[in-house]
Formats: C-alpha cells, structure tokens, sequence
C-alpha cells in the first residue's frame, strides 16, 4: 500500500486528504506553514503532521506527496519531493509559469518518478462520454466550441488569504486559478489550442489579477471556440461548455450532459448522464470529492503498472502556456500563437 503525504493546510488539501480516505490509502503526513491548520487536519484524517517541509520529506513511510500548497510553490515543492524518490501529484496549475513547470518535469524524469496533475474533470463521466463520441467521430469534425466559467468569489475569498489573486503566488485570477480547469477540459477534448485573443479585467474585486476574462481560441484541428472566465458573476453559475461538430452539437452543464443533438442519434446513447454529488463549483466552499478520488486513484494505478496517468507533467502544461498566451494576448492588444 502506497503511503501519502500532503502539502497546504488549507481548502483543497482538506479536499484531498478527504479523496484519500474514501479511496482507501493510508495518509502518513501533512505540512504546513499554519501549525493550527495541520494539527487539525493530521487529527481529523490521521498521519504526522509537519510545519519544516525538509522534516516532512524524510518522512517514513511515504512514496507519494499530493500537493496543495499555493500554485507558485508547486514546481519548488514537487522537486524537492522527486529529488528524494517521491512520486507527486500536484493540484492545478503545475506552476504559473511554464519555464518553472518545465523544471519539475524534467526533475521527475530525471529522477524516475510519476508527476501527475490534478484536472480532475479528465475522469467525470459525462466528459469521458463525450470524448469517446468525438474520438468515434460521432460529432464528425469539430467547429465550434463555447465555455461560460460565470463564478461567484464574496470579497472575502480574497481578502481573507495571502495568496489568492496576487501574481506571485497565484499567477493570475479568475483564469489562472478557476478558469484554468475548462482550458485544460478543451484541449483534452478537442487537442492543443494554438492561437488566442483576449481582454481581461478586474471588474469587481480588489485584488491584483483578473477577475474576468473573454478569450477567442483556435485549435490545431482548424475549429474556434470562445472562453468567458471569471469570479465576478454574482450569485455564480454552473459552468457550461458546448461544443458543434459538423454532425451535431453537445452541451455540458457542471460535469453532465444536458443535451446532446446528434445527426445520428441513434448510434449512441444520448440521455442526460448524472453529475457528481457536490459538485457546485460556483461555491468555493463545496468541493467535488468523488472527482478527486477518481484522479487519485488513476494516478496510484499509473504508478503500480506504469501507464500513463490521466494528465502528466507534460498535459497538465499545456493549459498552462495557453493561459500564460492568453494573459500576454490582453498585455498587448494582439493574437498570440500558444507555445513557451
């Protein structure tokens, strides 16, 4: 049985120490920086709990360190944890940059170790659905794509951490950190974006990044799709994505399929699918736990038999240079093609 150390102390490792325990692993350590926080979490699900980083690495036993500590932080941690032989699971983004996402990547493959990232909606039901129907060529070549990311943070949600909205810890803001998970369910569905425009604004919140953001995107297959993104949509809705092909269209509410009109309907099953409990993302409070364990549990099955796991090191970058393409787009009033 793989043994897990955690890394934050906060909402999201609260999320995976809790995906954790209802997949079964054992929970060995967490770390860090608030020693109230990581008592209460090391109480509530087990495991020593650290506030010296270097203390937590030596700890034994442990082969594999979820982290989710703020998103700057992610490639200083994860290469210290592959250096000493642990596997690392980090939570979205892998960095906010990709020069320091590249670092880890190499750290990892140099060391011979898995490095995952946690895009949990790869694994929700409804999208597997809809990827095997675009891979079967079910909705023929794609067209069009259309993603509303319309959230709700209360001021308090940034005022109340050191971290969240400002550039250097958090990389951006309603894009970097919310928006970022529909980037990257793009590209898993329809393949690299290569070309963005954009605008982006802080409309409502008093923070140092974006709370709102439009982006067109072109995609290496030939379609275009259109990104709303942002944390100022009061009272926040459920995140929509619809996507055209030449033999028909598919919407998805949240994580389910609410409608699917198919040229040939009959070849597939087309009835709404069922979305996960709990999985409100309009709230930064309610979390999507079964989506967690399910990333969880594919990663740990990727380290026992060596395929490839849901989203590696090297997918879970992509979304992160279209972000960082879409921000330099805003900066300079131009189309920027995606890449470093």
């Amino acid at each position: 049985m793989l043994h897990l150390g955690f890394t934050g102390g906060g909402n999201i490792t609260q999320t995976h120490m809790r995906a954790a325990a209802a997949a079964g692993y054992k929970i060995a350590a967490v770390y860090g920086t608030n020693p109230g926080k990581v008592a209460a979490l090391a109480a509530q699900h087990g495991g020593a709990a650290y506030c010296d980083f270097d203390r937590f690495l030596t700890h034994k036993p442990m082969e594999l360190v979820v982290l989710g500590s703020p998103s700057a932080i992610h490639a200083d941690e994860g290469i210290a944890a592959v250096n000493r032989g642990l596997h690392v699971l980090t939570e979205k983004p892998i960095d906010v940059t990709t020069r320091r996402a590249d670092l880890l990547i190499e750290a990892a493959r140099r060391a011979g170790v898995k490095l995952g990232v946690i895009f949990q909606d790869r694994l929700k039901p409804d999208v597997l659905r809809l990827k095997n129907w675009i891979d079967a060529g079910i909705l023929g070549r794609p067209i069009l794509a259309a993603a509303a990311v319309k959230w709700y943070r209360p001021p308090e949600y940034y005022s109340g951490s050191k971290w969240r909205g400002t550039l250097a810890l958090d990389g951006g803001g309603a894009l970097m950190n919310q928006g970022i998970h529909t980037v990257d369910l793009l590209i898993y569905l329809l393949g690299d974006i290569t070309r963005v425009q954009s605008v982006t604004k802080t409309a409502l919140h008093k923070i140092e990044s974006e709370d709102t953001c439009v982006a067109t995107l072109e995609f290496a297959s030939g379609a275009v799709g259109v990104l709303h993104a942002t944390t100022a949509a009061y009272p926040g809705y459920a995140r929509r994505v619809e996507i055209t092909g030449t033999e028909g269209t598919v919407s998805i509410e949240q994580d389910r399929i609410i409608r699917a009109d198919l040229r040939h309907a009959t070849a597939v099953d087309v009835q709404p699918g069922q979305a996960d409990q709990n999985a409100s993302s309009s709230s930064p409070v309610v979390s999507d736990i079964r989506g967690h364990e399910r990333i969880l549990e594919d990663f740990v099955e990727s380290i026992k038999t060596g395929r490839a796991s849901a989203c590696d090191g090297d997918e879970g970058r992509k979304s992160l240079a279209v972000v960082q393409a879409i921000y330099r787009a805003a900066q300079e009033r131009d189309a920027v093609l995606c890449g470093d």
